[in-house]
């Protein structure tokens, strides 16, 4: 079988940042998949569930309200690694297109305070899985990544 290109991005190399992921056409669209990384993978410990579900459901909320972005995105989610999270959007985008929407988009996380959007047993596959103040914790960190981001930090290491 024929690895798939996310498997050929050497992981090894692989730091904190955003990175184009991939670019789908659907009809006249064009669809970006990013990756928002936010660990090195397999030299530092991932991100914890509960942290990464609470990231989930803030950042997919903030983003979805967006007045600038909203009606582009498609999607946030975890990737499976722990190590950060997929965005999709409407357009044809780099990486240098998103910082400052990342930046306010892990801003909103990290001063999250109060009961979190989507947290029941209603709403939620998983509601007891959260942890808000690691979540709060490794969106501190990320926004460390975004304020110093290079070439080096948004296009993937061959």
């Amino acid at each position: 079988m024929e690895k798939i290109p996310s498997f050929q991005i050497d992981h090894e190399r692989l730091l904190p940042g955003i990175y184009v992921s991939r670019k789908d056409r659907v009809g006249d669209e064009v669809i970006t998949t990013f990756d928002i990384r936010m660990k090195a993978p397999n030299r530092e410990p991932a991100l914890g569930q509960g942290a990464l579900h609470t990231i989930e459901h803030l950042a997919a909320t903030y983003l979805r309200n967006d007045a600038e972005w909203k009606d582009r995105v498609i999607y946030w989610g975890p990737m499976g690694c722990l190590t950060g999270n997929y965005l999709l959007l409407r357009g044809d985008l780099e990486s240098v297109d998103i910082v400052a929407l990342m930046q306010r988009t892990f801003a909103f996380v990290a001063d999250y305070e109060g009961e979190l959007p989507g947290a029941t047993a209603r709403d939620c596959g998983n509601y007891l899985l959260h942890d808000l103040p690691m979540a709060r914790y490794e969106a501190k960190r990320y926004l460390e990544v975004l304020e110093h981001l290079t070439s080096e930090r948004m296009h993937y290491p061959i």
